[in-house]
């Protein structure tokens, strides 16, 4: 080494034979720019390529060349050739230098509008975004993923979808006739080898309704107080009672058509829980008679339960309603007038099930308001033949009234099937119809060239006064001719009422 700190001779070769930094570059007027060789632009938004940016060096003189120290180590002409890198090809990134970013790296401008968010955030996103509950940013940080992500994209369209069923607005009760509808349809594909008589189609069909809210309810609501209602002596009367009291009562008046068919009857049961229609009281073990009216089977039976009943009286009552509708189909034709005895009266068998209907109906709505469940009519075929039932019922509740002393007297008495003094029942609206209800004989047939007065009302305003759930007093829309008569009418639809 020199005095000066330089290396030897040798050394002093070898630097001068590596690569040097380029020259300074000529001044600008110096070109001419028509001919000089322009460097290729990259595409917006990316970066220019390393040839295609010239080097610039600075002058040598400018900048003197730094003296090398004792300590410092010149590197060798063969390791600095391979320490330079080939031209055009990558360069290795400095250690201590940042790294180099990603293809699909966010600028800074880009990261101001949609922020850079992972794969699992994004996913519990969609939901949200399919709600349009997202913010701005993060709306565009979703879409930007789904381009990208397939199964992502899958999801959101479903969760589209999805969102457009949510109709809030909508009820999200099903329609009373579905399955009147679904029914038909399939009986249309394929008929029943044994089908439903049609006077027993309204039965099924009320039974199968209030099965269906016995089946929404829940196990609480059983025990939800229900106010029965019904006219007895001139006056309203009500009995407080549960939803699982309802259905025993149902129950045991239908075991008095199980008994016409030759079922057994349900009050008739020994070894039974309690709760479940089979009675275990000292009367019916000793093979006393079962009773036949409607009231004292009932009663018998809210004495037998105890505790009170629960949800577990719905399955015997429900297999004792499918049990009468597959004996009276089976039965053949001639099983439609079997006399139905209910202790005071009787009914045909056809009567007897459309009586039940009825009442299944009544007592529904009675639960319904309990519970607080939307609870609609009957079809209006299957109503129009309840007021029927009803109308046809009267000539001999009045007959009764009369003997009683609740009506007024005879006036015009014909022979049986005569036309005799009628009162025109005109009821509107669903289910309606024509009636004339004769007034002076319960064997007189009902004629609109014998009416003395006419009375209207709503369809199911005249089944709540069959029911006893309104006031006689109350229930006529409208009413011309004979007062007596129309009050007589009135008062005996009431009385057809019972618990």
């Amino acid at each position: 080494m020199s005095g000066d700190g330089r290396e030897g001779g040798r050394r002093d070769d070898e630097v001068r034979g590596a690569r040097r930094i380029p020259g300074p570059r000529g001044a600008v007027d110096d070109l001419d720019l028509e001919t000089a060789e322009r460097p290729v632009l990259p595409p917006p938004g990316g970066s220019a390529p390393d040839e295609a940016v010239p080097e610039q060096g600075v002058p040598e003189e400018d900048e003197p060349e730094e003296e090398a120290g004792p300590g410092d180590a010149v590197p060798e002409v063969g390791a600095a050739e391979e320490a330079l890198p080939e031209p055009g090809g990558p360069e290795e990134p400095d250690e201590a230098g940042p790294a180099p970013e990603p293809p699909h790296a966010v600028t800074a401008d880009a990261t101001a509008s949609a922020p850079v968010l992972s794969h699992r955030v994004l996913k519990a996103l969609l939901g949200a975004w399919a709600l349009s509950a997202c913010s701005a940013e993060e709306t565009a940080a979703v879409e930007d993923h789904l381009t990208a992500c397939a199964p992502c994209a899958d999801e959101a369209l479903r969760l589209r979808d999805a969102v457009g069923l949510l109709h809030t607005d909508g009820s999200l009760d099903l329609d009373p006739a579905l399955r009147t509808r679904v029914l038909d349809g399939c009986l249309g594909r394929r008929p029943a080898r044994v089908p439903i008589p049609e006077w027993a189609t309204a039965y099924d069909a009320e039974t199968a309704r209030l099965d269906a809210l016995l089946r929404d309810i829940g196990d609480s609501d059983w025990h939800a107080p229900v106010r029965l209602q019904w006219f007895e002596d001139e006056r309203a009367v009500t009995r407080r009672t549960t939803v699982a009291g309802v259905i025993g009562h149902l129950m045991a008046v239908d075991g008095l058509v199980s008994a016409a068919l030759g079922l057994d009857d349900p009050l008739a049961g020994t070894g039974a829980a309690a709760g479940t229609g089979a009675l275990g009281t000292a009367e019916v073990n000793a093979g006393a008679e079962v009773p036949l009216s409607p009231t004292r089977r009932t009663e018998t039976y809210w004495a037998a339960t105890y505790p009170p009943a629960t949800r577990a009286v719905r399955e015997p009552w429900r297999a004792l309603t499918h049990e009468l509708i597959r004996t009276a189909s089976l039965a053949g034709p001639n099983v439609a007038e079997r006399s139905v005895s209910y202790g005071e009266f009787a009914l045909p068998l056809q009567d007897a099930l459309l009586d039940r209907a009825f009442e299944c109906w009544v007592h529904g709505t009675d639960i319904a308001e309990a519970v607080d469940y939307p609870y609609k009519p009957p079809s209006a075929a299957h109503l129009h033949r309840m007021i029927d039932l009803a109308a046809r019922m009267l000539p001999a509740a009045l007959a009764g009234r009369r003997g009683a002393g609740l009506a007024g007297p005879a006036r015009e008495l014909v022979a049986p099937g005569a036309p005799g003094r009628s009162v025109h029942l005109e009821v509107e609206g669903h289910g309606g119809g024509d009636w004339y209800i004769a007034l002076d004989s319960p064997a007189a047939v009902g004629s609109p060239d014998r009416a003395v007065a006419q009375v209207a009302l709503d369809g199911v305003e005249f089944c709540q006064l069959v029911a006893g759930h309104i006031s006689p007093v109350e229930a006529a829309a409208g009413q011309e001719g004979d007062r007596e008569a129309i009050r007589d009418v009135l008062f005996a639809s009431a009385s057809l009422s019972r618990l």
